[in-house]
């Protein structure tokens, strides 16, 4: 059991979220603290809002925020105050602490964030309301959560990120929406304007916004289903992509696990590293590809389906994989049957990681057979037809059986 009074003398770190509204937010001991402070740490605009309560010394984030960061842990054990944009801990300055600094030695003071209060403004209930950070982060992120009748509450980096935002709903087919802006919420200067996508017509926007959206999909908008085997046709790809079933049979065989990296070698147009990133934000992918084209191209299909960190290493297998950071999880599409490809995976992989193979050569058959008899796991025959027109009727056409080595590294 801790002990928490011995833990309250050694939190020298005061993590304080303030709003819009500036000291008038604050509650007594908030108020205090800062007052009592020697040291303040925050930004230009928590320091104009407080210029009357901060006594000590008021220091600004350094750029890379890294500096400041550093600053803070070469004070360890002394008293030090940061100020937080509402709530620290979503999204904000005491998450990127917490890396480094131990609980025990925080006291935090948190405001509403932003995201609860655009939530109170339009009544909308949080726990069925998705939340996606775009402060300072691609606007491709939001793009996986596009789905008809969802409520989206989006934070913002700029007075410019509500029209970039109106703009990609309108190219996925989702201009039907309504965007609704909320500026400079609690404080004096807080304005609430609708709008739909199409037609979006706001003007001299605060740069200290929050958009939500209330998503409607048109004909044909680019919604991106939940399940694993998306359409090829929401891929860009030049035919070397692994087929929607095969794909959806194969993701199952990796079994993504929270916070897993998967190695997809070979990678062709991405399809694998995009699904598994789709699976959960928390899963990380690197692509190994050794034509630039299809580098570039898996690159576009990364930032088109929201996942555009998905990592792409052009080069040749194994080469190309020397120096990457382990893996959990290795798939290989093809290319696996000769230059020690599939020895490179196996010999990365950390304990307990999964490496699936598929075959559709002869030869690339034969090196699983190989290693099936070799290693053990488990070998699946997949089989796929599709019905299509033959004359004026119709007849079954089977695809390019594949044969799937799936192992686990002991």
């Amino acid at each position: 059991m801790s002990d928490i009074s011995s833990a309250s003398s050694q939190r020298w770190l005061t993590i304080i979220g303030i709003g819009e509204d500036g000291p008038a937010g604050l509650g007594e001991e908030a108020s205090r603290l800062i007052a009592s402070a020697p040291i303040v740490f925050g930004g230009a605009r928590h320091h104009a809002l407080l210029a009357a309560l901060v006594t000590g010394e008021a220091l600004l984030w350094e750029s890379p925020f890294e500096k400041s960061v550093e600053a803070i842990l070469a004070r360890r054990g002394l008293p030090v105050v940061v100020l937080a944009s509402g709530d620290p801990f979503l999204y904000g300055v005491g998450a990127t602490l917490s890396r480094s600094v131990a609980a025990g030695e925080m006291h935090v003071i948190p405001a509403p964030s932003a995201t609860s209060l655009a939530a109170s403004r339009l009544g909308w209930a949080l726990q069925q309301t998705t939340t996606v950070s775009l402060h300072g982060r691609p606007l491709d992120l939001i793009r996986p959560h596009l789905h008809h009748g969802r409520r989206i509450i989006a934070l913002t980096s700029d007075a410019e990120t509500p029209r970039q935002l109106v703009a990609l709903l309108q190219a996925t087919g989702f201009g039907q929406s309504r965007v609704h802006v909320l500026e400079a919420l609690g404080g004096a200067r807080e304005r609430l304007r609708v709008s739909p996508a199409d037609g979006f017509d706001l003007t001299d926007i605060d740069p200290l916004n929050v958009c939500a959206l209330e998503i409607v999909a048109g004909e044909g908008a680019r919604a991106i289903a939940f399940t694993p085997g998306l359409d090829d046709a929401l891929f860009e790809h030049d035919g070397q992509i692994t087929k929607r079933e095969v794909r959806a049979i194969t993701l199952s065989a990796l079994a993504p696990r929270h916070g897993e990296l998967l190695w997809d070698v070979g990678a062709g147009s991405g399809s694998i590293g995009v699904e598994w990133m789709l699976a959960d934000p928390s899963l990380r992918a690197i692509a190994v590809e050794q034509s630039s084209e299809r580098a570039a191209r898996i690159a576009r299909n990364a930032s088109a389906f929201g996942v555009p960190e998905l990592a792409v290493v052009e080069g040749i297998a194994p080469q190309a994989l020397s120096g990457l950071p382990e893996p959990d999880a290795v798939f290989i599409g093809g290319g696996g049957s000769e230059g020690g490809v599939i020895e490179a995976a196996i010999a990365a992989l950390k304990r307990g990681g999964r490496l699936v193979a598929n075959a559709v050569t002869l030869e690339m058959e034969a090196k699983l057979l190989s290693l099936h008899a070799e290693r053990g796991g488990t070998l699946t025959r997949i089989e796929i037809g599709r019905a299509t027109p033959i004359g004026g009727m119709t007849g079954w056409r089977n695809a390019m059986p594949v044969t799937q080595w799936r192992w686990t590294k002991n």
